[in-house]
């Protein structure tokens, strides 16, 4: 049976900002789904030890007060949130979470903040992976359509339900059920086993970061630079322990 049939690891994070190297972790889910269907889930609600920014409210509803009163410590969170994805890494199970670069990253630089281990050091050193990026493979998959490609409207494009946008738990569930329906529709995906696909899209997102990165340029932002690693920055001074 094809990857996007069998079991997939929705996977999201809720932060206090949008730079992955800065900001905290608010609430996580990881959800197991199996064709579509929900197995079982997890979540997480931590107290990010910063001031959650009122626009950071607005968007996942996930007030100061709650997370001070409610939420885990912070390092608490992610070393839970990183051991289950490991987890299923360590048995080639596939994670899946939409524009992997920043939850991933973000996840990474809170186990660096609070001097966890790494994701590559619970693999022993090996890299994350599988991981599946319906935002990376549609950009791909579909290149030329006009419209945006956040969750919301990429869910709307492959008829994938979305009740409740920035809910870690509804966000991770759409990712999954999302990755699904693209490789239904796009049979060139579906063939593609998870360790090639996830070598794919280090490739295609490599590419599409150099070509915007020259549109950018071409636009006047001389000095433009796209970052183009994916899944997983490192700063350039990070080590592994």
């Amino acid at each position: 049976m094809a990857w996007h049939r069998e079991l997939l690891i929705g996977f999201d994070l809720e932060t206090t900002g949008t730079d992955p190297g800065e900001a905290r972790i608010v609430t996580g889910a990881v959800i197991e789904v199996r064709d579509g269907q929900v197995l079982g889930s997890r979540e997480w609600l931590a107290d990010p030890g910063v001031e959650i920014p009122a626009d950071a409210v607005a968007v996942h509803g996930i007030s100061n007060e709650r997370a001070a009163s409610e939420g885990r410590p912070a390092d608490e969170v992610a070393d839970a949130i990183a051991g289950v994805l490991t987890g299923y890494w360590r048995t080639g199970v596939p994670v899946v979470a939409y524009n992997a670069a920043f939850d991933l990253t973000l996840l990474s630089a809170e186990l660096r903040r609070h001097g966890l281990p790494s994701l590559r050091d619970r693999l022993g050193g090996l890299d994350p992976a599988p991981v599946v990026d319906p935002y990376t493979i549609d950009r791909w998959a579909d290149r030329y359509r006009r419209g945006k490609r956040n969750l919301e409207a990429v869910c709307a494009e492959y008829g994938v339900s979305l009740d409740a946008a920035h809910d870690a738990c509804a966000d991770a569930l759409a990712a999954a059920r999302l990755a699904r329906a693209i490789a239904e529709r796009h049979p060139k995906v579906a063939t593609l086993g998870p360790a090639e696909l996830h070598r794919s899209q280090i490739g295609w997102y490599a590419a599409w970061a150099a070509d915007f990165q020259d549109f950018l340029r071409r636009k006047g932002d001389a000095e433009a630079v796209v970052d183009g690693v994916w899944p997983v920055r490192e700063p350039a001074n990070s080590h592994t322990v």
